[in-house]
């Protein structure tokens, strides 16, 4: 296992804290069940551009079908 460190401004390690606390976590807890979701999920850019080019072609692929 890899351990991370990183260097929060005040304001920002407070608004954590208190986000954490909000959904009854620690920071860290908080901090690894946020990355492991954006981890999962899908690269935003190829699904969007994935999107578009099926609307784009979704004429020619039903004539292909």
């Amino acid at each position: 296992m890899t351990r991370f460190s990183i260097e929060l401004p005040d304001e920002e390690a407070r608004r954590l804290r208190e986000r954490a606390g909000e959904a009854g976590l620690t920071p860290e807890e908080f901090l690894d069940a946020g990355i492991k979701r954006w981890l999962d999920s899908p690269n935003s850019d190829f699904v969007e551009a994935a999107d578009y080019v099926l609307r784009k072609n979704a004429d020619l692929y039903k004539r292909l079908a």
